[in-house]
Parts: C-alpha cells; structure tokens; sequence
C-alpha cells in the first residue's frame, strides 16, 4: 500500500465529510489488519514519505512488524538515479552530472526523476531536440528551489 498516509492519517474529530470517510476506511483497515492469523503467509507492505501524520493505532505492536526507512540517496546514489533517468534523453554534448549531483543535496529519487524532465522541457522551450549542461543546470535548482518552498509550506501548517 503506498502512500498510506492517504488513508492512514491522524484521525480528529472535526472535518467534512471526506474527512469522515477516510477515518471509517482506516478503521476497516485497521479491523482487517487485527483479523489476520499472525502466523499466516499475508504480508502487507506499507510506503508512506510522511511517518510523521500516521495515526499512532496503525503504528501500535502487533499491526506493523518492522519499520524500514530507506533514507535519501547519498551522492553516489544520486550519480547512478540521475544517469538512468537521462540515459533515454537525447543529450548534446558532455554532461557533466557530477556537477548536477553536488547542487541536488535533499533530493530523492522522485526529484531526480523531475529534474531530468524540467531539463527536456527547458530545451522544449527552447526549440531544441538535444539537452544540454544549461538546461541540467537550471532544470536541478529549479526542482531544489520547489523543495525549499515545500519544506516552508509544511512548517507553516504546523
């Protein structure tokens, strides 16, 4: 189940209607978890990038055997994240992906993804076939610059 913090969300007592039907759907899936025999061959898998807004019943012993974070990649991981995604952009020239990686601190693979595909539109826009370094450049502070404002828009809600 990813992103189970769509559904797997604090519960409160106000709210709309919405709201309400997401709280009556964890509490079948917390039913339907307890109703599993414990030596049984179900495992479910649970992905969520924000641990912080689960409810603490989903994360109470018994219901969830382990928790795993896969933390964000170093620059080596980042290196190899960034040359899959661009091995099937057509690029003019050398790319100098070294470089992209030292500006991407703090992004994960998702982002990674983004910025290869901020940097195709930026050669759309352009009028160009071919990516090139420039293009990196800008598509990488772009994508790190939306995470920065990310990060501001969830400290203000708290």
């Amino acid at each position: 189940m990813d992103e189970i913090d769509a559904i797997g969300g604090r519960r409160f007592s106000e709210g709309t209607s919405a709201d309400r039907e997401i709280q009556r759907t964890l509490m079948e899936l917390l039913n339907q978890l307890d109703g599993f025999d414990y030596l049984g061959k179900t495992k479910i898998i649970m992905a969520t990038n924000r641990p912080d807004t689960l409810d603490p019943a989903l994360l109470r012993a018994g219901r969830l055997d382990r928790k795993i974070e896969i933390p964000l990649p170093n620059e080596v991981g980042r290196l190899e994240i960034l040359k899959i995604h661009a091995s099937g952009v057509a690029i003019e020239g050398e790319i100098d992906f070294e470089s992209i990686v030292k500006m991407s601190d703090g992004l994960n693979g998702a982002d990674l993804r983004n910025v290869v595909t901020e940097a195709g539109l930026f050669a759309i826009k352009d009028y160009r076939d071919t990516v090139n370094q420039d293009d990196f450049n800008k598509a990488v502070r772009k994508v790190a610059e939306s995470k920065k404002l990310e990060g501001k828009l969830e400290y203000q809600k708290l």
